[in-house]
Order: C-alpha cells, then sequence, then structure tokens
C-alpha cells in the first residue's frame, strides 16, 4: 500500500530517487490513486517553496524540484489521462510580462498537463501580445497568469485588458494566481478567477470545459 504521506515527505526533502520509485510503485499497485499521488507531490513542492522561503533551500533546489515534477507528472500522467478520458481542450499558461519567476507555473503547467489539458506554455515575462497571438493560433478556451512579484498585478490587469482590446475577452475564461493574488487582485484585474493551489485550479478549470 502507498504512503502519500511519505511520497509528498520524499518530494519535499528532493529524494528524486526514492520518490520516483514510489510513484512507479504506485502505477503497478494502483493506478487508481494517481490522482491522490498527484496531490501528494504538490503538498511536496509545497514544501519546497516553504524552505525556500525559510533560507533553506536555494534557487538550485527549486530549479531541481521543478524537473522533479516533471518527471514525476510523466509517470502519473498515463492514468490520470485514462481515467480521465479525452482532452480537456486548449490552456495558455504563462508568467506574465515584467515577471521571471517560473517554479510555481512550471508545476501549475504540469498539473494542467497531467489533468488532461493540452498546454500551451509560454515561459515567462511575456508580453499580452505573445498570448493574444497563442489563443488565437490554439483557439484556446482558458488563460492562465501567474506572478510572484507584485509588479505581476499590473500586468495580469494590463494583459486582460489587451485581451478586451483585442476583441477576444468573451471567448476566454481567465484564472490567475501567484503570491500577490487574493479575491479583491482578481476583481481588479479583471479575471474570472483565482487560485493559489494548482490543483484547486484545474477543478476551477474542469468546470469551464
Amino acid at each position: 500500500m502507498i504512503d502519500f504521506d511519505k511520497l509528498a515527505k520524499q518530494m519535499g526533502d528532493l529524494e528524486d530517487e526514492a520518490a520516483l520509485a514510489t510513484l512507479k510503485q504506485l502505477m503497478v499497485e494502483a493506478p487508481g490513486d494517481a490522482a491522490k499521488a498527484m496531490e501528494a507531490c504538490r503538498k511536496g513542492l509545497e514544501e519546497v517553496g516553504n524552505r525556500f522561503e525559510a533560507g533553506e533551500y536555494f534557487l538550485s533546489d527549486l530549479v531541481f524540484a521543478g524537473e522533479l515534477m516533471g518527471e514525476a507528472v510523466a509517470i502519473i500522467k498515463p492514468a490520470l489521462a485514462q481515467a480521465g478520458g479525452a482532452s480537456l481542450g486548449t490552456a495558455v499558461i504563462c508568467t506574465v510580462k515584467g515577471d521571471l519567476h517560473d517554479i510555481g507555473k512550471n508545476i501549475v503547467v504540469s498539473i494542467f498537463d497531467a489533468a488532461g489539458f493540452d498546454v500551451i506554455d509560454l515561459g515567462f515575462d511575456v508580453d499580452p501580445e505573445v498570448i493574444i497571438k497563442a489563443v488565437k493560433d490554439n483557439n484556446a478556451k482558458i488563460v492562465g497568469l501567474s506572478g510572484v512579484l507584485s509588479l505581476a498585478v499590473e500586468s495580469m490587469k494590463a494583459t486582460i485588458d489587451a485581451f478586451v482590446k483585442a476583441g477576444i475577452r468573451d471567448k476566454v475564461k481567465v484564472i490567475i494566481g501567484g503570491c500577490p493574488v487574493t479575491e479583491v487582485v482578481r476583481a481588479y484585474a479583471g479575471a474570472d478567477a483565482f487560485s493559489n493551489n494548482p490543483q484547486a485550479a484545474v477543478g476551477i478549470c474542469r468546470k469551464w470545459v
């Protein structure tokens, strides 16, 4: 039987070999618990973020954690895809203009991908025009905007304002997230929803499709 608390601890401690071995065991013994495994991985990476803020981990550890999450998702994804069925549609996700942080965004991308969305990852420090083009080119119905710095709030608002000017605001649902994001920020920026929990964000977007 898989100990999900232990898996979360392995992820948080960056014990990559142990965590990946646990996930491979899960896929053999209980693939139906893939969603629980994903949540355990998310909790583990949340702990990584807490340790980084406390000065216990460094930037290199955050990068490593993002890579580990990518490997974890690659293992879990087949089981999640089988359980979820067909694609849930296309989501364009990025960190907004002026913000160079992408660890949190990368985690969101991995979880959305594993949940069954076709994700277009535009990276970080992305101009509104680039996002608009990606939405149009890929007929995306969902846009996820991430930010860590306080300046991201204005960038999120500017991006959503650009959607309005481009005539596509009513064609997409916009969800925002990151350290400075609250309900007040959501209302100010003009987004449809906000979440700082990737799993919860997936739940919101599932309802939209």
